[in-house]
């Protein structure tokens, strides 16, 4: 017998949805999510199925989704299926397989319930998914929202499901003889998620039985402890903020009284989208001199005397304000193209060498912090040119070189997200970030200058 009562009480202590509202269910075909279309179809909600069709399993994939139209034939609710190139997808922006399908998932996901009039997304995440997100944040590093893992509810996401163990998830599919299909991924050890879940967790049941009881209680107080974390830098940023026309001021006076500063920092900056990276460089260059800025996706920061300034982010009238990302393998200026290539030592050593070319670039790929800028120059720009230990002033730097006036403002600069000034494109990369002994991972960088031609009136 499904747990309705235990699932009906636990939508309702978390106010997941209302029973007005249409949900939609993403379905993978999976015990998990097939257990929980039965759950809401028993329970008299009104919801519809979404379903992902990957095209990374061959004929696995297609035997999925003719599951899944089935399922929704038989509990008599709408089906939605959409297929993805999901490998153009990650080649095209440089990431994984796996985050290329959350990121198709979930943008679909917004799509269709907006499209369709669905209040609320369902995910059928359970206890021992919260496990392993909260062990897989702590192996990649995370502050105290990685440590609470997955909410019940967080936007339009929900997740009826997290009052169940997987145990419990598999006995009860058992219990009830209800069909599924394996996704033959899952049982794979290629992936970091599955090592924790086939690996790891096996291990930590041996210490702990009730491992996903205590896990549960962890992430309780995890979640409690960043609402009392939060409502601190709520109180902070309304004592601390003031602004102006031109930007949010933050005294840099009450910014070094904070403790503990690094963390509170990024806290109060976190609508702005900085770093952690550029947080402890900005912490760093307190006590320097005024006119250091730093930047984000969207933000920059700039040390003004007493004051730290945080303005949005704005395009150059000659379209030299840019933001490049990781994923960012071309950029076009009015005065050229840069475009970059990421490769491990290794393989740099294998295929590549060092050319004495001012429109090359070689960088330590660890030091860079994203998001770079690409802008033009800024009055008090300075850079340490490749091969000098002792910074220069760019304007020096353009006196020396006999640069035209004209020309100064067209040389594309490329920054750092720290505000440190990386290249200066077709001339000379800065000494900071050349490729050195203990260099594990290389950025070649190329600008490719804009042919001009000439057209003659006859």
């Amino acid at each position: 017998m499904l747990p309705l009562p235990q699932f009906k009480a636990y939508i309702q202590q978390n106010a997941l949805f209302s029973t007005e509202d249409q949900i939609l269910l993403a379905v993978s075909g999976g015990r998990d999510s097939v257990l929980m279309a039965h759950l809401f179809k028993q329970a008299g909600y009104n919801f519809g199925i979404a379903h992902c069709n990957f095209n990374l399993r061959g004929e696995e994939s297609v035997r999925d989704e003719h599951f899944v139209k089935m399922l929704a034939a038989t509990l008599a609710v709408p089906v939605y299926v959409k297929h993805f190139d999901t490998k153009a997808y990650a080649n095209s922006h440089k990431i994984s397989i796996q985050m290329a399908a959350r990121d198709l998932r979930y943008q679909w996901f917004e799509e269709l319930s907006k499209a369709e009039g669905y209040a609320y997304i369902a995910l059928a995440q359970h206890q021992d998914d919260a496990i392993e997100t909260v062990l897989l944040n702590l192996t990649r590093g995370t502050g105290i929202a990685g440590l609470h893992g997955i909410l019940p509810k967080r936007g339009k996401l929900i997740r009826p499901l997290l009052f169940l163990t997987r145990k419990t998830i598999n006995d009860l599919i058992d219990a009830e003889n209800i069909d599924y299909v394996e996704d033959s991924s899952n049982l794979s050890a290629n992936y970091a998620r599955n090592k924790i879940r086939l690996k790891v967790i096996p291990q930590l049941k041996e210490i702990n039985a009730s491992l996903e009881l205590t896990f549960q209680q962890n992430i309780q107080r995890f979640a409690d402890t960043e609402q009392v974390l939060q409502q601190v830098v709520a109180d902070l940023r309304s004592s601390m903020f003031r602004t102006e026309h031109d930007g949010h001021y933050l005294s840099i006076e009450k910014v070094k009284n904070l403790n503990p500063q690094k963390l509170l920092m990024f806290e109060l900056l976190k609508p702005y989208h900085f770093s952690e990276s550029v947080i402890g460089d900005l912490i760093q260059a307190l006590d320097k001199q005024s006119g250091i800025s730093f930047y984000s996706n969207s933000h920059q920061l700039t040390v003004n005397r007493a004051d730290l300034i945080i303005s949005p982010l704005k395009r150059e009238a000659n379209g030299h304000h840019l933001l490049w990302h990781p994923t960012t393998d071309k950029i076009e200026t009015p005065n050229g193209t840069l475009s970059s290539i990421h490769l491990s030592k290794a393989e740099f050593d294998k295929d590549y060498q060092i050319e004495r070319d001012p429109n090359k670039a070689y960088l330590d790929t660890d030091q860079l912090i994203y998001p770079l800028i690409l802008r033009s120059r800024h009055p008090g720009d300075k850079f340490k040119p490749f091969g000098m230990k002792h910074y220069k002033k760019l304007s020096d730097f353009f006196i020396d070189e006999k640069i035209p006036v004209t020309r100064k403002d067209t040389v594309p600069i490329l920054l750092n997200g720290n505000g440190e000034v990386i290249w200066l494109a077709g001339m000379r990369q800065d000494n900071r970030y050349r490729i050195g002994p203990a260099t594990k991972n290389i950025t070649i960088l190329t600008y490719t200058v804009a042919h001009i031609t000439n057209s003659k009136q006859s």
